[in-house]
């Protein structure tokens, strides 16, 4: 597992709330900004996208993902977690189901901001702490059609 420097973890938080200033929350006003450092040393963030059918919201952590697989990245080696305070916010169950199928765990770092944009809490978790037990399918087999896909 590579080890995140403390110059990745800021550059990491850095994405996560600037993002977070982006997101569309006009039902929770709960804005909600993450990103992801991958392997190559890249950074992808997303923010909360929310939808008067509550079902069809997009969690920042999903964007996050879906922005680093849109980019042609896949492995995560940790996540920051923007929210307001007074005490970070925890990705949902189905956040933490969708990173782990990316890592079975990285370094998660939680931040919360006061109105004014200033840190007023900090923490750190790793992704089996915060879901130890993930649903796992066995790994899928190369169908036919993905092989005529690569020719």
């Amino acid at each position: 597992m590579k080890r995140t420097s403390e110059a990745d973890l800021r550059r990491l938080v850095a994405a996560a709330r600037a993002v977070r200033s982006r997101a569309y929350a006009p039902y929770s006003r709960y804005r909600v900004g993450a990103s992801l450092l991958t392997r190559d040393g890249r950074v992808h963030a997303g923010c909360n996208v929310e939808n008067a059918t509550s079902g069809a919201t997009s969690c920042a952590e999903r964007s996050a993902v879906c922005a680093m697989v849109a980019s042609g990245a896949k492995d995560p080696v940790a996540c920051a977690i923007v929210t307001a305070g007074p005490r970070p916010g925890l990705p949902c169950g189905i956040c933490r189901q969708v990173l782990t199928e990316f890592a079975r765990d990285m370094k998660v770092l939680l931040v919360a901001e006061d109105d004014a944009g200033h840190v007023v809490a900090r923490e750190t978790a790793r992704l089996s702490s915060l879901f130890p037990r993930p649903f796992r399918l066995p790994a899928p087999k190369t169908s036919k059609w993905a092989k005529q896909e690569r020719r």
